[in-house]
């Protein structure tokens, strides 16, 4: 299925990405180079998306998941463009541990995790039957967790606590620490609305 998506995604990043060298893209990113169509193919969450940085465009070829939010396609080209040659370091943070993240995210920049608490209440069953066919891998964290190898090099993990007549039920993200070197403030928060969406099973913002 195609789905081109280029309102959100400037021109002068698709010139960027242009700019660079196939070899050191596909190098810093794992994905592949077509040189035929001069686009790049990578596989993000079980899906795969050509870049096409000359067409100001981006396809997703989809494989039966529910629709990305539009968010997304803005981390997808900042992933081709900035990530770096660094190994994870299996430190999980919140948004809250990221310079300048308590001030960021808040107001029209929260993190939706409401979108995965409202949508299983307590039923955790169903909160890991959908981490499990997303892909995730089991955690000992909170009531139940799971981590996500969404695209090589930005791992995630979604954590979430059952609700009692105190507290409501409760979904956090965390992400390897080496995230900060990656990506800026707003596109780790393109990157978390996707993840809230799509575990949410829930339609797009």
């Amino acid at each position: 299925m195609s789905n081109s998506n280029i309102n959100l995604v400037d021109k002068i990043f698709f010139e960027d990405l242009a700019n660079l060298n196939p070899q050191d893209v596909c190098t810093r990113a794992s994905c592949k180079y077509d040189d035929k169509n001069k686009a790049y193919i990578l596989s993000v969450w079980g899906d795969e998306y050509i870049v096409y940085p000359y067409e100001l465009r981006i396809d997703c070829i989809q494989d039966g998941n529910a629709r990305p939010h539009e968010y997304f396609y803005l981390f997808i080209i900042f992933y081709l463009l900035n990530l770096k040659e660094i190994k994870v370091i299996k430190e999980w943070i919140s948004e809250k541990d990221i310079p300048g993240g308590p001030t960021f995210f808040r107001g029209p920049h929260e993190i939706p995790t409401k979108l995965i608490s409202d949508q299983y209440k307590n039923d955790l069953k169903a909160f890991r039957d959908r981490c499990i066919q997303l892909g995730g891998s089991e955690l000992d964290l909170a009531d139940a967790a799971y981590s996500f190898s969404i695209v090589p090099g930005i791992p995630i993990a979604v954590l979430y606590w059952e609700g009692d007549d105190d507290f409501l039920p409760e979904a956090k993200i965390l992400y390897d620490r080496t995230i900060i070197d990656h990506l800026s403030l707003d596109i780790i928060f393109a990157l978390a609305v996707e993840v809230c969406v799509r575990i949410g099973k829930t339609s797009a913002l």
